[in-house]
């Protein structure tokens, strides 16, 4: 298995049971990929460097899991769709 850190940005019109909900939907994502994961850091609300499709903050969330080589590109397809989520990244750890 393969360490990955998925970094997500979520729209800040997010209530907090909003975020839970979409918060959940990404863990459900990454179970149903089999991945562990190993560490989540809610950072909360924060500026983003520039202005996406008129807004100005974002609510900042980094994952840490391990999962299989092909997990990232299907957990990516399935991240493109997501109402809640304005960008995300998922880059592999060297450790």
């Amino acid at each position: 298995m393969n360490k990955y850190e998925l970094a997500l940005v979520f729209k800040p019109s997010l209530e907090e049971e909003g975020f839970n909900e979409a918060m959940d939907k990404v863990k459900e994502l990454l179970a149903r990929f089999n991945a562990n994961i190993v560490k989540v850091d809610e950072w909360g609300k924060r500026r983003l460097a520039y202005e996406i499709d008129k807004i100005n903050e974002g609510i900042y969330v980094f994952i840490t899991f391990e999962a299989e080589a092909g997990a990232p590109a299907d957990l990516e397809s399935r991240l493109r769709i997501s109402e809640d989520v304005i960008r995300y990244l998922i880059i592999k750890v060297e450790e």
